[in-house]
């Protein structure tokens, strides 16, 4: 934990926050205990990248991914298990919701939508901070990726930008892939971001089944 709380600080912060609130949330369940932990975490740890996204320079985030290249791969993978959990957390969440009173089903609904929304966008920004880091780490002779007009040190709206093209459309749009490594990836956020898409319609048809069935 403490090194992982000095290669990645953001995160480290937020699912600290998000764990003690979960544990002290006054819910009647589990189930609700663990949604609001996450939320909490998620939506926390959003805020910190969005304000560092706005701060950081090109030569900030070199430096930020050559500190968090050490245990980088573990961190991707366990954040996108933990994302991809959520929704199945989210499926028990509803299935509780049917003997409900309507305030009782929209609270319930509001927080699906807010973890389906968190959950996804965590995704989003989790690759995209290791899209950086593995572009600036790499020491080829040619660029990891291949941002359009030329772009040599791109900054982390640049790196938003192709992760959430994969996560939208499936593609990598105007941005050339040139390791296999980065190929790997890619195609490994091409397959969650298909998972998250397919619970999004299932969920919206599940809640407005409930709504107006």
């Amino acid at each position: 934990m403490p090194l992982l709380a000095r290669t990645h600080p953001r995160l480290s912060a937020a699912a600290t926050f998000g764990l003690a609130v979960g544990i002290l949330a006054p819910a009647d369940s589990i189930i609700s205990k663990i949604l609001i932990g996450w939320n909490t975490g998620v939506w926390t740890y959003l805020v910190l990248m969005l304000w560092l996204t706005m701060r950081a320079k090109a030569p900030d985030v070199k430096r930020i991914a050559e500190v968090e290249d050490e245990n980088a791969g573990l961190v991707l993978l366990l954040v996108s298990i933990a994302a991809l959990a959520s929704l199945a957390t989210i499926t028990f969440e509803l299935a509780g919701s049917r003997d409900l009173e309507t305030t009782g089903k929209l609270l319930r609904y509001g927080v699906t939508a807010l973890t389906v929304i968190g959950s996804w966008l965590l995704i989003g920004v989790i690759f995209s901070v290791h899209y950086a880091r593995l572009y600036y780490t790499w020491d080829g002779k040619e660029p990891a990726l291949r941002f359009a007009e030329g772009l040599t040190t791109p900054n982390y709206w640049d790196f938003l930008y192709f992760s959430f093209t994969i996560g939208v459309a499936v593609q990598t749009a105007d941005v050339g892939v040139a390791t296999r490594d980065l190929r790997k990836i890619v195609l490994a956020q091409s397959l969650i971001g298909f998972v998250f898409n397919t619970a999004i319609l299932g969920f919206s048809i599940n809640i407005a089944a409930g709504l107006f069935g």
